[in-house]
């Protein structure tokens, strides 16, 4: 099958490979423009670009696929169908109608639920046990279109947006060419979404990190490992940014570390120190790995010996 890929980040990459190992025509790979990137703000490849080059496919970077040029570059590829992947831009209605088969898109996502920017990310943060890659036809709307074929995994209970991301890029690696073989022999049938089941993952901001210790523990927890890399769970520590890396759910922890976590003490105030375990709205929540803002990323054990943490001190409080 004669194809075009649309693709970005590091999670499409595996697509892409997979896509040529199983012998299709990638006549052309549109990524965004090189960005700045690093301290040093150089212009910098996308993931995908540098995949496409070490393959040796032709790129095409224009800075907006809606413009006339781009869609013209897509029309001249004459392509049976096109597959997008974490591309970044709105495809518009006028490209979506280039190709006979149609474009296809891999989502992380079981349709309808969580649609957007964020699948990965906020399934863990609102404590989903399953996910999984749906693929399915693009159409005008935010991941509305007919779905083709979908493939199911569980999310480990410590397993983080990071880690979880590899696994649903190769999942949804071997899906999409499911998805092409089936395509090209008639064996597949679209399905509608049940736009009433949908839920939205918007795309992520920075004070969506925020932790709020008044929240239950597994509910921080889940912040803690779902949005990684960015923004990454926040607190402060005596006034100072405090960025959480690693956490450990107290329901891991033993039958009685709940019982450790009295009344008296507030949501942010440490419960014991060797451990680092922080009292929450219910139950309390172990400390594994943490960043004080300009410092290295360490270990909990090693930041309250460090900082000579105390029975006093209250995460989330701001400097008086």
């Amino acid at each position: 099958m004669r194809l075009v890929f649309l693709g970005t980040p590091a999670f499409a990459v595996a697509t892409l490979e997979a896509v040529v190992k199983a012998g299709h025509e990638v006549a052309a790979v549109l990524t965004q423009p090189d960005r700045p990137r690093g301290r040093g703000q150089y212009a910098a490849a996308s993931p995908v670009k540098q995949a496409a080059l070490a393959l040796g496919l032709t790129v095409y970077q224009p800075e907006r696929v809606r413009r006339p040029e781009a869609v013209e570059y897509l029309r001249g590829m004459n392509s049976d169908a096109m597959v997008v992947v974490g591309y970044g831009q709105i495809i518009p209605q006028v490209a979506i109608d280039l190709a006979p088969l149609g474009i296809i898109n891999v989502h992380a996502s079981l349709l309808p639920k969580y649609r957007g920017a964020g699948p990965i990310q906020w399934a863990i943060v609102r404590g989903e046990t399953r996910t999984g890659v749906t693929t399915m036809r693009i159409d005008a709307g935010l991941d509305t279109g007919d779905m083709l074929l979908k493939a199911e995994t569980e999310i480990g209970p410590d397993e983080t947006a990071v880690e979880l991301g590899r696994r649903l890029a190769l999942l949804g690696a071997g899906l999409l060419v499911e998805t092409l073989e089936r395509l090209l022999e008639g064996r597949v049938v679209p399905e509608k979404q049940d736009d009433a089941q949908a839920t939205l993952a918007p795309l992520l901001k920075k004070e969506d990190g925020a932790i709020d210790w008044s929240e239950a523990a597994p509910a921080i927890h889940n912040r803690v490992r779902g949005l990684q890399p960015w923004p990454g769970a926040q607190t402060t520590f005596r006034g100072v940014p405090l960025h959480v890396w690693k956490t450990c759910n107290s329901a891991t922890m033993g039958p009685r570390a709940d019982e450790r976590v009295r009344p008296t003490l507030r949501p942010g105030q440490f419960v014991s120190l060797k451990p680092p375990v922080v009292a929450c709205g219910s139950g309390g929540l172990e400390l594994v790995e943490v960043q004080l803002e300009g410092r290295k990323r360490i270990s909990a054990a090693d930041f309250a010996n460090g900082q000579r943490l105390t029975h006093n001190d209250i995460l989330g409080e701001p400097l008086h």
